[in-house]
């Protein structure tokens, strides 16, 4: 089982948009980042977790060829929007895509992409939704996947686990609950989003508190932006079994 990272960049990705800083120049290819999302291969099942604005580039890049599910971990645009560029997934497969969601989420997706929802018109994407919450685990293919509840800010909003790997992403805070929910696992995928305090995102220092409590063998902070300094800086700061993450890794056995 590997999960690769098809992209660790925050909402804005890096470069961002006409900026002059250091980081937004460097040459260092691990400081190029596509907006955040992941995906987890297991014999012949692939799963996606979150279609953002850059979904086509990074299957592409993935060469991926076919999916059997996504997971979504929140509404917001950098995680949902390229749901359309799932589109090519249905004509090789001849079906709809099965989409996994929070009730929430669901409602979101039925209300910003409605055509896909309607009378089926040839050409236009295809989608089976799915609700799942943080309680109930549940498989696809041979996958077992176990929803972690993580609080966005205010906003309730879901990680996986698959085994021994996690993803958790866009974290503010974790109950103890779903911090149970991790024991044991050895690989793990946790944003940090910048030095400085965040309200709905943890930064570098509240990550790596995060990370001591949980525990795994190895740990990547993921959901980076340009505020963080060049990926040769993050890892000088960084204690011993913690990395920086970057696009195209792969994590797992």
């Amino acid at each position: 089982m590997k999960l690769t990272l098809l992209g660790t960049g925050t909402s804005q990705g890096v470069p961002v948009i006409g900026c002059d800083c250091h980081v937004c120049h460097s040459n260092d290819p691990r400081d190029k980042r596509l907006r955040t999302a992941a995906l987890l291969r297991h014999e012949d099942t692939n799963i996606l977790i979150d279609t953002g604005p850059d979904l086509r580039q990074q299957m592409l890049r993935a060469g991926v060829r076919h999916l059997d599910a996504i997971l979504l971990t929140h509404e917001h645009n950098d995680h949902i929007i390229g749901l359309d560029d799932v589109r090519p997934f249905n004509f090789r497969s001849g079906h709809p895509m099965s989409v996994y969601a929070l009730p929430r989420v669901a409602a979101d997706v039925k209300r910003r992409f409605a055509y896909i929802f309607g009378e089926p018109v040839p050409g236009l994407p295809r989608v089976d939704l799915h609700t799942i919450d943080e309680h109930d685990s549940f498989y696809v293919g041979g996958v077992g996947v176990q929803p972690i509840g993580i609080l966005h800010g205010r906003l309730p909003i879901l990680g996986f686990r698959f085994g021994a790997i996690a993803y958790l992403t866009d974290v503010k805070s974790l109950l103890p609950k779903e911090i149970a929910k991790l024991a044991g696992v050895r690989y793990l995928v946790i944003n940090a989003l910048r030095q400085r305090p965040h309200p709905t995102h943890l930064n570098l220092e509240e990550a790596l508190s995060l990370i001591e409590t949980i525990g795994p063998e190895k740990a990547w902070i993921t959901h980076i932006s340009h505020e963080m300094g060049r990926a040769d800086e993050i890892a000088g700061q960084l204690p011993p079994g913690v990395f920086t993450a970057y696009d195209g890794l792969e994590i797992g056995d």
